[in-house]
């Protein structure tokens, strides 16, 4: 495999500078020592003529040094390192015939380390700045492999010019065995931390290639050559490794965050769960360890809302990657699919779009049904009054009635007004519920609502509010659009979000209801709260069931609805057997309220208050029922669709239960 950064001209340069700062290295004196003794077995006078010659050698006099080594090698004509000299000096002098000759005939003496190596270096390259071929590249690569197997110990500039060798025959192994041996055997060498940065960009390591390169210069490899190799590339390929692998790091922490969010999530709901089942040993209408988990619940919650707006800057960077890596795949297969990529750009394109108009999108908040008035019904306004006095907190400002079998409670105000508890305290009840209530029963489910204003339940949430909101509106323009599809990360972020954000909130939310659930008990009794949700209940199931029998009929016979409140409520066998579910199911993790079984146990133990036994009709607290039923018996006949027989089910108003 081919250098991937470097030119070729870059690397004959590099060679040659190496060599020249090689040779500017202090010649190994021991070496000498020992060649002299050679020398000096042989001709004993010619010693101080051959240290006279090299002295001319290191100070690039290379025809006087010329002079001496022919002395030499015409007196001991077996002397191969005179004839290895001679040849070197001829070679740099501009004879390079000569010097060729003269180098061979050492080899042929003796093939030593050295003759083999600086043999090779002149196969390699014949001329200043020229390259063999191919050929005599491999000559020379198989003659410096055999000095390096003769060598007692590494040497750095046989190493050093092995690697190069290896590079321009492409003999990768080679050239990885020389990096590795000149890192190891010297690494203070700039020679070789020039290699592993060259070995680096091979691998496409591209931080560790460029502060190799670095150390090289550092250590004395000319900074042109430095420039010129992080100019090749390098540089810019580490720059772009090292953003995306931040961009990486920053990712793995957002998709961490998710993960704890979730995981503390699931944990808490667990701890809920056990503390839940703990309040059955304890009298309080607020333990520790319930005020505890309501206070974590609550910070979390904020912290889950706002880590939402933070994952969106992520999933627009994930939507434009993933979408790139696409398009930049199917370059790199040489077939761009058109019509695909088009399709993956708009739907790129258009889910950044909706996910971006979500955060502005602004639904006013519209109050449910309308308000009742004192004259309607002053003894149902004196009874939240009593209520709220039984509980310890002030009543609500507006009672609003609802065609369905509403029971909540809300506040409407700033968010100074609801922390500082001077909100608007609303009542939602809808005419639905009323038929059969007994006021004992509705005074224990009052206590409830209002239970909730005194653990300011309804005081937070904004956040929690908002984020869910945002996400629906996000999820509803993609469908709306057609998004919504299985491979658009998108619409997956949203789903996931949602499910972790529904997760954490219900949790909080069946804690709240759990709380609100003993107060009103402590209050009111277990029986009384058992009667009023059992109703409630009860009449969320049997009045849609009679309500749309008698919206069918009408519509079939081309009349007007009778008054839906007042409505025959004989049991039948399909109604009573979804009563008899709802009020037995498991509590699933989906659900904002325990379920009734659930509810039901954890207050049968408490005693709580229990007032004289009280048989009146919560209907009985209205001056106007007869007026207020059919008021909203005509608001619903004239919102059905009359247009044909047949009843579609957008036309038919939806009756449900809202918070109890």
């Amino acid at each position: 495999m081919r250098l991937p950064v470097l030119s070729f001209a870059l690397l004959i340069a590099i060679a040659f500078t190496s060599n020249s700062h090689a040779q500017n290295r202090s010649r190994d004196m021991q070496k000498e020592a020992v060649i002299w003794e050679q020398l000096r077995a042989l001709k004993p006078d010619l010693v101080d003529v051959f240290k006279k010659g090299t002295e001319q050698m290191d100070a690039r006099d290379y025809k006087t040094a010329t002079g001496s080594y022919q002395k030499i090698v015409d007196a001991a004509p077996n002397f191969d390192v005179g004839y290895r000299r001679l040849g070197t000096c001829l070679w740099a002098a501009g004879d390079h015939e000569a010097g060729t000759k003269m180098l061979q005939k050492a080899v042929e003496l003796n093939r030593s380390p050295a003759n083999l190596a600086t043999f090779a270096q002149f196969i390699a390259f014949p001329t200043p700045g020229k390259t063999a071929e191919k050929a005599d590249l491999q000559r020379a690569l198989v003659l410096i492999q055999e000095a390096n197997k003769k060598n007692s110990k590494p040497d750095a500039d046989d190493l050093f010019f092995t690697a190069r060798i290896a590079l321009l025959t492409d003999d990768t192994s080679e050239f990885r065995r020389d990096a590795y041996q000149m890192m190891t055997a010297f690494p203070d060498l700039p020679e070789s931390h020039y290699l592993n940065a060259i070995r680096a960009s091979m691998d496409e390591k591209w931080n560790e290639a460029e502060n190799e390169i670095h150390r090289a210069g550092e250590l004395g490899l000319p900074s042109d050559v430095v420039k010129e190799f992080l100019d090749s590339g390098v540089h810019r390929n580490a720059l772009e490794w090292k953003y995306a692998s931040y961009a990486l790091y920053v990712v793995i922490a957002w998709i961490a965050g998710l993960a704890a969010l979730f995981v503390f999530g699931k944990t808490l709901s667990g701890v809920t769960l056990r503390s839940i089942d703990e309040f059955t040993k304890s009298s309080d209408v607020v333990t520790s360890t319930a005020t505890g988990l309501r206070r974590i619940y609550r910070q979390l919650i904020q912290i889950a809302g706002w880590y939402y707006y933070i994952s969106l800057p992520f999933v627009v960077v994930l939507l434009i990657a993933v979408a790139g890596g696409l398009v930049y795949a199917f370059l790199a297969l040489g077939r761009i699919p058109l019509r695909l990529v088009l399709i993956l750009a708009i739907v790129t394109l258009g889910t950044i779009y909706k996910l971006v108009q979500s955060l502005f999108l602004k639904v006013k908040p519209e109050d449910p049904g309308r308000p009742l008035t004192f004259e309607e019904a002053p003894a149902l306004w004196a009874l939240t009054k009593e209520v709220a006095g039984d509980i310890g907190t002030r009543p609500v400002d507006e009672i609003r009635m609802t065609i369905g079998t509403d029971v909540a409670v809300y506040e409407r105000g700033t968010r100074k007004e609801k922390a500082e508890d001077k909100a608007k305290r609303i009542l939602i009840l809808g005419v639905g519920v009323l038929t059969g209530f007994r006021v004992q029963a509705f005074r224990a489910v009052l206590g409830h609502e209002y239970g909730h204003f005194t653990h300011r339940d309804t005081a937070g949430g904004d956040i929690a509010l908002r984020v869910n909101n945002d996400m629906m509106n996000f999820a509803y323009a993609m469908a709306a659009a057609g998004h919504a599809v299985w491979w658009n990360l998108g619409f997956q972020f949203v789903r996931i979000y949602h499910f972790l954000f529904r997760r954490i909130s219900h949790g909080a939310s069946r804690l709240q209801e759990v709380l609100a659930d003993r107060m009103a008990v402590l209050k009111y009794g277990a029986a009384a709260f058992e009667e009023g949700l059992t109703h409630a209940i009860r009449r969320s199931i049997e009045f849609p069931f009679a309500a749309d029998r008698e919206i069918t009929s009408a519509v079939g016979d081309g009349r007007s609805l009778r008054n839906l409140y007042a409505l025959s409520t004989e049991k039948e066998a399909s109604v009573e057997e979804e009563i008899h579910k709802a009020l037995n199911r498991a509590t699933t993790e989906d659900d904002t309220h325990p379920s009734a079984a659930d509810r039901f146990r954890l207050i049968r133990h408490l005693g709580g208050q229990d007032p004289a036994h009280d048989t009146s009709m919560v209907w009985d607290l209205f001056a106007t029922r007869e007026a207020l039923a059919m008021e909203m018996t005509t608001l619903i006949d004239n919102s059905i669709d009359r247009s044909g027989h047949a009843v579609p089910d957008s036309a038919v108003p939806t009756f449900k239960e809202v918070d109890l």
